[in-house]
């Protein structure tokens, strides 16, 4: 059978894999429930849909594949702004050297694609069944609109990761990813780049026309996270007006946080920016698997104590002293008479305390990784819609959103008077500040056809093993599908090297 790894349809259920049982439709309180018992009642999809909203945050094969949360920390990884202090206990760091995502053969490759694939293929028993379901017309959509902006947020990723850039000037014929709109038994072969947005766009249309902003909760998708999707698509593809439209629905009725909540540790969904995140409860954790236990300066776990993630120090240097984020990081760290006392009062004494490392990630505690994820903030969306509205043109609509937004973090941001390229150059440095360890940066460079420039700053040599710099445009930056896929569907083709 020729199949794609994560979208196998068997007796009815999904199951993801190449072939083992251990993956079938995620859902309470079974792991394996059939279309049958699922799809009878509105209230038995939802608790399909749950499982979809459950596989952004549990672990895959192993600790550092926690879903949705391992892929952010790889995406990060990946560029100049996330800096490892020292290898630790090796987890990401042939990610950091760009030796992992460009192995054929790395576990890590595997679940990214098929992390996604299994995204998709339960929303697409939820699209293809919801229909028919008993249930009220209202929660039939509610379910549906939600399937498929998974579906297109799912989509979106495996091609931002796997094939080349989205070019706005171009035809897009370069190989995407195989677009999965039906459950299916046999591997399809790769799509077009121009084709894989087309799908992307339709499901976001659909989904938008059918959710509002009611849910139950922050972790599931409704009207704003569906429009926070819509933005994020029409930057990467060059559609400025729209992108902005969409990052401004997105946030409306959501309040940028205060100072004091900015150092609350970026861990809850009660945050009132938040506009969707995952809600982490204690007797659910993931202990190692967790965002928290890479990227936290409190969480003892051996990568945290050996290796404290920092910031570039050249970004660092652009914050203004009057910038509330300014002490998210610790310039001093390493020297304890300059060192902030908050480090020392959250770390225990076999932590390593090295400069630049960050305190804006806080896990429950140090026995503990527990901690909701941030996947879209306010702050994301006044930085898109600025970012759109000076990529367009139009400065005056850019500068004063960035206003909004920047005055927020520093009161004594006055209004930027630059134009053209200085203030996107402005824009994108709020940008990385604000967004940096939240799984963004890598998909920028790609998008905005940047190099990886980490010369000059504090990485270290023996930790990235020498990796400094990448052109933009390369092949190094498509990751390569897994050679499970490659050996299991004849359609496949590889991207080069």
């Amino acid at each position: 059978m020729k199949n794609i790894i994560s979208k196998i349809v068997i007796a009815g259920a999904l199951l993801v894999g190449t072939s083992c049982a251990d993956d079938y439709l995620d859902t309470v309180p079974t792991d394996a429930v059939s279309e049958e018992a699922v799809f009878t009642s509105t209230q038995n999809a939802m608790a399909a849909l749950n499982g979809i909203h459950r596989m952004l945050h549990i672990r895959f094969d192993s600790q550092g594949q926690a879903a949705e949360s391992g892929v952010m920390i790889m995406r990060d990884v990946l560029a100049e702004d996330v800096v490892f202090t020292t290898s630790g206990n090796g987890w990401y760091v042939s990610t950091v050297r760009w030796l992992n995502h460009v192995n054929e053969n790395s576990g890590d490759v595997r679940f990214v694609w098929r992390y996604y694939y299994k995204v998709i293929g339960n929303a697409n028993m939820i699209i293809s069944k919801i229909d028919n379901v008993v249930g009220p017309q209202a929660e039939k959509d509610e379910i549906k609109g939600q399937a498929l902006a998974y579906r297109a947020w799912a989509h979106f990723n495996l091609v931002q990761m796997f094939a080349e850039r989205y070019n706005a000037g171009g035809s897009n014929s370069q190989l995407g990813v195989p677009i999965v709109i039906e459950p299916i038994s046999e591997g399809g072969a790769r799509n077009t780049v121009e084709e894989v947005y087309a799908q992307i766009n339709v499901d976001l249309t659909d989904a938008l026309a059918l959710l509002s902003t009611s849910r139950n909760a922050t972790s599931h998708i409704n009207i704003d996270v569906a429009n926070g999707i819509k933005a994020r698509v029409a930057m990467a593809q060059g559609k400025f007006t729209e992108a902005a439209q969409a990052a401004k629905a997105s946030r409306e009725g959501y309040d940028l946080m205060s100072e004091s909540q900015l150092y609350q540790g970026f861990n809850s969904v009660d945050n009132p920016e938040w506009i969707w995140g995952c809600r982490q409860v204690d007797d659910q954790g993931t202990f190692f698997a967790s965002f928290f236990a890479y990227m936290s300066v409190n969480f003892s776990s051996t990568n945290i104590r050996g290796n404290p993630k920092a910031i570039n120090k050249l970004l660092y240097d652009k914050i203004p002293a009057t910038d509330y984020r300014k002490i998210l990081w610790d310039a001093n760290a390493g020297t304890a008479s300059k060192r902030d006392p908050f480090i020392d009062e959250v770390t225990l004494t076999s932590f390593s305390k090295i400069n630049y490392m960050n305190r804006k990630f806080l896990a429950q505690a140090n026995a503990s990784s527990v901690g909701d994820v941030p996947y879209m903030r306010a702050a994301e969306m006044y930085l898109n819609e600025a970012e759109a509205l000076a990529r367009s043109g139009n400065d005056a609509d850019a500068a004063q959103v960035l206003f909004d937004f920047a005055s927020t973090r520093n009161p004594e941001y006055v209004r930027s008077t630059k134009t053209g390229n200085e203030l996107i150059e402005e824009i994108m440095v709020q940008r990385r500040v604000e967004l940096w360890g939240e799984g963004f940066r890598f998909y920028d460079l790609k998008r905005l056809n940047l190099p990886l420039d980490r010369v000059g700053s504090n990485h270290v040599g023996s930790v990235i093993n020498g990796k400094y710099t990448e052109e933009a445009g390369t092949n190094n930056w498509q990751w390569q599908i897994p050679i499970s896929e490659i050996n299991a569907n004849d359609n496949m083709v590889q991207n080069p090297l």
